[in-house]
């Protein structure tokens, strides 16, 4: 992975994004210290929060299999329940947080 000075990466931001296209990394620094990366999309964060919402999904689907399985549910009602209590505990959170009483 190559170090680029701030200044040399202003100048040749294009040749960096099209280094970025490749599949390259640049490391940018500010008085020789690492201060960004430029990296290719496909190698960001995005990539992981990709992975994690595909392992949520299949987690529900199991989850939805076990329920259905052992031939549980929830009602209507149940449901509505679960969310508003689901909105009080989260509610009290932020209140103890902010350090409300």
């Amino acid at each position: 992975m190559e170090s680029i000075g701030l200044f040399e990466a202003k100048t040749h931001l294009s040749e960096l994004i099209a280094r970025a296209e490749r599949g390259e990394e640049v490391v940018i620094t500010r008085h020789n210290k690492p201060v960004a990366k430029l990296v290719p999309m496909h190698a960001s964060s995005a990539g992981v929060k990709l992975e994690r919402r595909r392992a949520a999904l299949a987690a529900m689907a199991a989850l939805r299999e076990d329920i259905r399985r052992d031939g549980g549910g929830m009602s209507s009602a149940e449901i509505v329940q679960m969310i508003g209590e689901m909105r009080d505990e989260q509610t009290e959170r932020k209140v103890r947080a902010a350090g409300l009483p």
